[in-house]
């Protein structure tokens, strides 16, 4: 496994200055444009509707947590189909004594590597607009990379299967992108109309948004993290497992 992670480890130490260069830029600008920008409007006129904070602290951990989300599924999809494709690196990989389990934890941990860089990223430009701190800043951190992995994991055993690429970008554009609006992300989940907010509530954004919302904020409770985090943890377990199957099927036919 360990040697898989190292294979990826020495590809991205070509690339690491361009993701460098987007993981400070992109909330950078996100959170001077709308944190600060739209923020500014936001705590003047309704600034009961984000339970009395400021919007920059309300905005930044739930697009900590978007992010993350994004990050996981784009590592954990579009990567993965690439390298179980025919010329891909899976199938140099196999040629070796790594087994499909191998190859998909030595992956996994690159992409858990890809989650922990890019989100300590964001929360570094958090800290410097004042939006968390401290020990709150480090369980954001936390909740960010357990959220990227509970999307990485499922997304890693369907797209080995992939064997084209526009699936992967219906689903992107279908189902990633639109949680960004209904998880809570932008505004609290209680404005949305009251018949689509338990379809909210079960949403795995809404739950990486709120874990790592309440944690940079100081306002979590033992049980609402303990349900955010078995959501999260559980996604991300039944992924590993469905993909030791998938890798297996696809790797070994």
């Amino acid at each position: 496994m360990w040697r898989e992670f190292s294979y990826w480890l020495l590809q991205y130490r070509r690339t690491w200055r361009g993701t460098i260069v987007i993981s400070v830029a992109n909330p950078l600008l996100f959170l001077l444009g709308i944190g600060a920008g739209l923020g500014h409007l936001v705590d003047r006129h309704a600034p009961t509707e984000i339970a009395g904070v400021s919007y920059l602290a309300f905005f930044a951990p739930g697009m900590l947590a978007a992010a993350a989300m994004q990050t996981g599924f784009i590592e954990g999809s579009f990567r993965v189909a690439q390298s179980a494709g025919f010329n891909g690196s899976y199938r140099a990989a196999t040629t070796t004594p790594l087994g499909p389990t191998q190859i998909m934890g030595g992956h996994l941990t690159f992409v858990a590597f890809r989650l922990a860089t890019s989100a300590a990223a964001f929360v570094v430009v958090m800290v410097g607009f004042g939006a968390t701190g401290g020990w709150r800043a480090v369980g954001a951190l936390a909740g960010a990379l357990l959220t990227g992995l509970a999307f990485a994991g499922p997304a890693a055993a369907w797209a080995v299967s992939v064997r084209q690429g526009r699936q992967i970008n219906t689903v992107f554009r279908f189902v990633i992108m639109p949680m960004y609006l209904f998880s809570g992300t932008f505004f609290a989940v209680t404005q949305l109309p009251h018949w689509l907010r338990p379809v909210a509530y079960v949403l795995p954004l809404y739950h990486g948004a709120e874990l790592c919302r309440t944690l940079s904020l100081g306002t979590a409770t033992l049980a609402g993290t303990a349900v955010h985090t078995g959501v999260l943890l559980a996604l991300l377990v039944a992924g590993i497992a469905t993909a030791r199957v998938t890798y297996r099927r696809r790797l070994h036919p």
